[in-house]
């Protein structure tokens, strides 16, 4: 590409953004697609409409991971990839994920316009249910893909109302076996995720585009203590076993020993504390608390995973009460490529643009993709940080530059 702006078309891709948003089990301005539901199989839709009309071939998997296709001049060689999510939490915005999509999109279209050949194809992928909301786990079309989940596991997963993986994409119109989705390494040559940041950094040092450099990985785990219940007046203090007490240790051990890691990219959190029976003067008998415990280094992750087992046993033993551990997922943190990396900074210079080298904090798809081919996130600025929210915002002007420097990236590495 030469060095004079692309012919992007932002108001374009504005209103295809909005009319995304539209497709949505809530009234807007609250975007909710729920994969495989009916919002969900429209927003699909109307993306691949716009795909065709862009003369891109489209392929769909068993979990309806959609590929769309913009054929190089040399199909022997692998293509190189870009792509999110259109999945949405209730009650979302309609930037997360559909920027990655839809700007995704439109970096094409500006390189067709431009009269671009590329010799390596340009795929854009739409990942299925990077969000938890249905089966409880993130990303699940990209941990397939990568074979980080297996068919068996798959089958097992079950939404609230107890419908199965399996119904639900048949009735979607997904069909194959699910041992097709896994891709072999390779896949493709390089992939590049443009994002909304979902953090307030970009903004606050009022820079363009963040070139990240490492996505932190979660570790889950489900905790269940198991205490003795009674009268909240009978049962004296001495002979208590509160399993909510008991908890409480845990959450404030938990917190102490991610301060202690010595770093700032050690974070964890308690998001979920269940109490039973719930009443205010019974005392508590069993109490289930989840964990996330992220990090973009895994040895140290792991550490304050093992102190928090240190601190289930020496509860359990001073408080009498039962601990049960269950871990639900230990993903490992991503190191982004860095040939890619290099990639986007020039780009990012040629289109005039500040940037900076900074880590993902929050999931994405492009934590699984790393396990199949080499791979760079490119994050624009959103207002306040916010996202997972109705108000999650971002403008025009970040858009833009966004899609610019993934034009240019995309046709560097397709050359």
């Amino acid at each position: 590409m030469t060095t004079t702006r692309p012919p992007l078309s932002i108001d374009r891709l504005i209103g295809e953004l909005q009319s995304l948003a539209q497709i949505s089990e809530a009234a807007p301005p609250v975007v909710t697609r729920v994969v495989f539901g009916e919002a969900d199989l429209r927003a699909r839709a109307y993306v691949r409409a716009l795909c065709e009309e862009a003369g891109l071939t489209i392929q769909v998997d068993a979990i309806g991971n959609t590929f769309a296709r913009w054929q190089g001049s040399d199909p022997a060689l692998a293509p190189i990839g870009t792509g999110s999510h259109i999945d949405a939490i209730p009650n979302a915005g309609l930037y997360d994920g559909c920027v990655g999509v839809l700007g995704g999109l439109e970096a094409i279209r500006v390189l067709q316009q431009l009269g671009f050949k590329p010799r390596r194809s340009i795929e854009l992928v739409i990942f299925t249910a990077e969000e938890p909301t249905r089966f409880g786990i993130g990303c699940l079309g990209s941990r397939m893909m990568a074979g980080v989940l297996t068919p068996e596991k798959a089958l097992t997963l079950h939404d609230k109302d107890a419908r199965g993986l399996e119904e639900l994409r048949a009735q979607a119109g997904f069909t194959g076996t699910l041992e097709s989705v896994a891709l072999p390494a390779g896949r493709w040559h390089q992939f590049i995720e443009l994002h909304i940041e979902q953090g307030p950094v970009l903004e606050d040092e009022r820079i363009d585009v963040g070139l990240v450099t490492h996505i932190a990985a979660p570790a889950s785990q489900r905790i269940t203590i198991e205490g003795e219940g009674g009268h909240a007046g009978g049962k004296l203090m001495p002979g208590r076993k509160d399993a909510l007490a008991a908890a409480a240790e845990l959450i404030l051990a938990l917190e102490a020993a991610a301060k202690a890691s010595g770093a700032i990219d050690t974070v964890a959190t308690v998001g979920v504390c269940e109490v039973f029976p719930g009443a205010v003067n019974s005392i508590p008998s069993r109490v289930l608390i989840t964990t996330d415990v992220r990090d973009i280094d895994r040895a140290r992750r792991d550490r304050v995973l093992d102190a928090l087992q240190t601190a289930c046993k020496q509860v359990s033993g001073r408080r009498g009460v039962k601990i049960i551990t269950e871990l639900i997922n230990a993903d490992p943190p991503t190191v982004c490529d860095p040939a890619i990396l290099d990639a986007l900074e020039e780009s990012a210079k040629a289109a005039g643009k500040t940037y900076k080298r900074m880590v993902a904090r929050a999931y994405h798809d492009s934590s699984f993709v790393a396990c199949i081919a080499p791979l760079a996130m490119l994050f624009i600025p959103c207002r306040g940080g916010i996202s997972h929210r109705p108000d999650e915002y971002a403008s025009p002007e970040w858009i833009g530059g966004g899609v610019h420097v993934l034009a240019r990236t995309l046709a560097e590495l397709a050359s």
